[in-house]
């Protein structure tokens, strides 16, 4: 892929200048925001692969940045929180993030995140073939990242794709969450396991009836649907 590039909104120029150094050393092309507005237009404009997103925004905070960011863009995003408590955390993913780092934090963590989010767009560019999948309710064409619900085109995140894929490719077995991370987000994962049911709740919530995928209490999940 061409060179990442990176966009961090923080309204602290400490924070923005301390992950420009690391990142820029990584040799991607970083670009930083001081507040929503600004990043908002730079996510139009430069149309950023990762987006560093800090929640304690002046003015717009960063869920509702978030909440605009997803209606433009599919880049990865990462929130940075100072706040500890889970419902935070998981509001934040529950708008629309696929990974959040919690205040103080290491910039080698944030930077060891960046570096697994593209090594997986790498995955996706050379990975799967293009064979569609098709089940009795759901269409999963991999090579296109493109899923369809009883016949409907479904829009899905990068990781709800990856994770309905990780579901899709151990059909009938249980999946744990672990696993999950491991597949989905990568061995390098420093997060809770909780993230990966908030992403499920929200895949299961946009494939409706067809999502097919079954909790398997105290372990993990298991796609069940009849191949065609």
């Amino acid at each position: 892929m061409s060179t990442p590039r990176i966009l961090l909104v923080d309204d602290e120029q400490t924070v923005l200048d301390l992950l420009s150094g690391y990142l820029l050393r990584e040799h991607y092309q970083v670009h930083t925001a001081p507040d929503g507005p600004t990043a908002l237009r730079m996510t139009q404009t430069i149309r950023p692969d990762i987006v560093v997103l800090d929640i304690m925004l002046p003015g717009m905070d960063g869920l509702e940045v978030l909440a605009q960011i997803r209606r433009q863009s599919d880049a990865y995003v990462i929130l940075l929180s100072a706040r500890t408590e889970e419902t935070d955390r998981i509001v934040g993913l529950s708008v629309g993030a696929d990974d959040y780092v919690t205040k103080p934090f290491s910039p080698r963590e944030v930077v060891a995140r960046i570096k697994a989010a593209l090594r997986r767009f790498g995955a996706h560019t050379d990975g799967h073939a293009s064979t569609a999948l098709l089940f009795r309710h759901l269409r999963i064409d991999p090579g296109a990242r493109l899923v369809w619900a009883d016949e409907q085109l479904v829009e899905l995140t990068t990781i709800e794709f990856d994770l309905l894929l990780a579901l899709v490719e151990r059909r009938g077995l249980v999946v744990s969450r672990s696993q999950l991370i491991e597949k989905v987000w990568g061995y390098d994962y420093y997060g809770e396991e909780r993230v990966v049911d908030v992403h499920i709740a929200h895949l299961r919530q946009k494939l409706g009836d067809a999502h097919s995928i079954q909790t398997v209490r105290g372990v993990g999940y298991r796609f069940e649907d009849e191949p065609l």
